[in-house]
């Protein structure tokens, strides 16, 4: 089931960058990402609340907090570099390049969380990163 979910943010994140780009044309970039974070924030917390599943915050330990407060400051960084390369680059260019993302993450997961790498996920990463450096060059 994990594949529909995963299949279902490769869509919105598609959509995400079709509608981020109409969404930026004139506006400045930190500006654009601060409105798009303040409605993620409203549909999150509306998930949350609506489902009743706040009562997993006092089960939050101390590394659960700082880890989570650390991926939102990358999260951030991330989505402020996005739409600034969305402003100035295609789409069509961007996009994609983001998703070198996908081989980093493999090769940070076999560093720090000590992931097996087989052989499919290392030629799947490798393909990646050459599809990344064609679209760039």
């Amino acid at each position: 089931m994990w594949w529909f979910y995963a299949l279902l943010s490769a869509l919105f994140a598609a959509l995400t960058a079709i509608f981020a780009k109409v969404g930026i044309a004139g506006v400045n970039s930190n500006l654009a990402t601060a409105i798009r974070t303040v409605i993620i924030l409203i549909v999150a917390w509306g998930i949350v609340l609506a489902r009743d599943e706040t009562n997993g915050i006092t089960a939050l330990s101390k590394q659960n907090i700082v880890f989570l407060i650390i991926s939102g400051i990358a999260t951030g960084l991330s989505w402020i570099f996005y739409f600034k390369a969305l402003q100035i680059g295609k789409v069509s260019q961007v996009a994609p390049v983001d998703k070198l993302s996908v081989a980093l993450t493999i090769v940070l997961s076999v560093i720090f969380l000590g992931e097996a790498l087989t052989i499919k996920t290392a030629i799947g990463a490798l393909l990646i990163i050459t599809g990344t450096v064609v679209l760039i060059v």
